[in-house]
């Protein structure tokens, strides 16, 4: 997901919140008899049937992308609005169809007749009928419509929630199948949707076929990041290449806390860690075995670095409460220095927000590391996206095809004169030019920047903070530096529908509470060990080790 929509805090709120399973491979439970009706994609599979590629050449931005290895690169930034808006798309992609559409908002929801509502359906040529929901209770919301099959014409399924939604049964029962209208070379006629990348298309395919619209992709997708007050450490002589390692990291905690001052050097990091410590994200595979995180050594280890930082009394009190809210705050009050969350904090308006606090206020990102200062540090990417939208299966072929012109046309590219119809409205209603940028009037705050549309197909993401291109320049930096250490984790991007006992499983809470004990100070590792052990003898963890190894890693592989 691009900066010019992480001020909206749905994604980084998600990554954080859900830790390892946002950033696992999606998991959607099929019911008590596991029976599936989308299996795993198969690479093979997918590659048959995975649109081409074809790369927009028609805005290009002044930072270009750099790409780290396969379905890996960093988002290209733009530290200023294009002022050449060109348009992508010739003429009207409609054919003056009725469509009912249903996304998340996290916000207010804008009302149903607005002007912006109006001018979009003109600009596409087709009436919708736009009902976003509350984010906040979309879980819930969407499983009552596909219960009474009254699913509406397109709608956005989070890939977060797909075990919510069980996606994996929907696909081909009330999703419709668009593999024979965008795989291979078929999607040459929406060059907007071409220039998506391959990626991206893995979070809508289940079972080897093509079901979903993907939003905000990016090619560098990752848990989050460790962040630091730049500003502060730089005044004190301290650069991020300085921590090369997790004793590196340890020892500057112990410099930078005061508590007699009210500062503390970190805020909760456990989640944003344990993999340089060479854990991995939820799975690897160890001469041929399929071995859980909480079965390795590395796991432990991890933890127990997070417990002796919190014993060692370098966090903050009301992190180690459980108080993850006010996290924003302490940063930007200098009550913490370092932190760590999900990348779509960092942004402009975490740039005002802090220059607010402090004039000189400043984030920065430590690049990765290995918690050994010695191993190349490897970092798990996540799936391209987890916004993706899809179709209502009673959809006739030609309306399925007026709806893929429309997501063309939705996913023109950043700073396009569709691109700016989308996410601004119409000039001198809904926003107006300063400095350069599309500033919103009061009616376009109200109307369009609660955004609906590109949740059913957006561009890929870029960066671009405009008004203040020293963060574009900032983060744009940190990507090329580390983009070469993101990799493949295993299974990644296969889409696994898994039975409601394994899902379960997978969640493992009784784990999850005990870590977030130890890493606060609260318990040993010893009784972190006793969880692990309990949760695979009698909290289904050695049965759905046993059955990812037979129905996924056995028949299709680690998807690496």
């Amino acid at each position: 997901m691009g900066n010019e929509l992480n001020r909206r805090s749905f994604l980084n709120a998600a990554v954080s919140a859900a830790g390892l399973v946002a950033m696992g491979p999606l998991l959607s439970a099929c019911g008590g008899s596991g029976a599936q009706r989308a299996g795993v994609n198969s690479d093979a599979g997918l590659k048959a049937v995975l649109p081409t590629y074809v790369p927009n050449p028609l805005i290009k931005p002044d930072i270009a992308s750099i790409a780290g290895g396969p379905d890996v690169m960093t988002d290209p930034g733009f530290l200023s609005y294009p002022s050449n808006r060109i348009a992508t798309v010739s003429g009207i992609p409609g054919k003056g169809g009725k469509y009912s559409a249903v996304t998340p908002l996290w916000g207010t929801i804008p009302p149903a007749d607005s002007s912006f509502y109006q001018a979009m359906n003109k600009a596409l040529g087709a009436q919708f009928e736009m009902k976003p929901a509350d984010g906040n209770n979309y879980n819930t919301i969407v499983p009552t419509m596909t219960a009474a099959k009254k699913l509406p014409d397109w709608i956005n399924l989070p890939g977060w929630w797909s075990s919510n939604f069980n996606t994996g049964g929907l696909v081909g029962n009330q999703l419709a199948d668009l593999t024979p209208y965008l795989s291979g070379d078929n999607i040459k006629k929406y060059p907007n949707l071409a220039a998506l990348p391959t990626a991206a298309w893995r979070a809508g395919a289940w079972g080897d076929k093509l079901y979903g619209i993907p939003a905000f992709s990016t090619g560098f997708k990752v848990a989050g990041a460790i962040f630091y007050r730049r500003d502060v450490l730089e005044a004190k002589g301290i650069t991020a290449d300085q921590v090369k390692s997790a004793e590196d990291l340890m020892n500057l905690g112990k410099e930078l806390t005061d508590a007699r001052a009210g500062v503390w050097a970190f805020d909760d990091v456990y989640r944003y860690t344990y993999t340089a410590f060479g854990a991995p994200l939820k799975w690897k595979v160890d001469n041929g075995k399929l071995v859980h995180l909480y079965e390795t050594q590395e796991f432990l280890d991890a933890a127990d670095w997070s417990r002796k930082l919190a014993v060692a009394g370098y966090v903050h009190p009301d992190a180690l409460a459980g108080d993850n809210a006010g996290g924003s705050t302490r940063f930007y009050g200098g009550k913490t220095l370092i932190s760590a969350t999900g990348t779509g904090v960092w942004n402009l308006s975490d740039y005002q927000s802090g220059q607010a606090a402090n004039p000189n206020y400043r984030r920065g990102a430590f690049n990765f590391f290995s918690a050994d200062g010695k191993s190349a540090p490897r970092v798990d990417t996540g799936s391209a996206t987890d916004i993706v939208s899809y179709l209502n299966i009673n959809l006739k072929p030609e309306q399925i095809e007026e709806c893929l012109a429309i997501a063309n046309y939705l996913a023109a590219p950043f700073g396009s004169a569709e691109y700016t119809m989308v996410n601004f409205g119409v000039e001198g209603t809904h926003f107006t030019m300063q400095g350069g940028v599309p500033t919103p009037t009061d009616a376009g705050k109200k109307e369009v920047q609660a955004q609906t549309y590109p949740f059913l197909a957006a561009p890929a993401a870029v960066i671009s903070t405009q008004s203040a291109p020293n963060v574009t320049k900032d983060i744009t930096s940190w990507q090329a530096a580390n983009v070469k250490a993101l990799s493949k984790p295993v299974f990644w991007g296969m889409n696994i529908s898994m039975p409601q006992a394994q899902a379960t499983a997978d969640a493992a809470q009784p784990v999850e509470d005990t870590l977030k004990d130890v890493i606060h100070g609260k318990k040993s590792i010893e009784d972190l060990k006793n969880a692990a052990t309990t949760w695979k003898s009698s909290g289904g963890g050695d049965r759905l080790i046993q059955w990812m190894n037979d129905n996924v890693l056995q028949k299709y592989g680690t998807g690496q």
